[in-house]
């Protein structure tokens, strides 16, 4: 039995049009800094958590690990009434890591770690 996770409606990840300069230079850093800004606040707003941030990338963790020692424990003392609780805990949270950078166009990439 394998478990489907729903997929979530997923909105456009580039920024408004007020994000970028009317010409046709591409952004500076102070730019793809708060193109980046925008990018992470929507991710957040979806459920995402920062890991980590720099000028013009942000890793973003979604999810989170089963607690295997207290599992272990429990499993312990429940006389292993508690295990297919646990293994069900471990196949259903599933930790997704996605980067964002903005490269040199104002253009916001996302990588997804499988």
């Amino acid at each position: 039995m394998k478990l489907h996770r729903t997929p979530r409606a997923r909105t456009s990840i580039e920024p408004p049009p007020g994000y970028y300069t009317p010409q046709a230079t591409p952004p500076d850093d102070t730019q793809r800094s708060l193109i980046l800004d925008w990018a992470v606040t929507q991710r957040i707003a979806d459920g995402w958590r920062v890991e980590s941030r720099s000028a013009a990338q942000a890793v973003l963790v979604h999810g989170q690990p089963a607690n295997h020692v207290l599992h272990a424990l429990l499993t312990m003392f429940t006389c292993f009434l508690w295990g297919p609780v646990w293994l069900v805990l471990t196949l259903v949270n599933r930790v997704e890591r996605a980067v964002l950078t903005v490269d040199a166009q104002g253009h916001v990439v996302t990588v997804t770690a499988p």
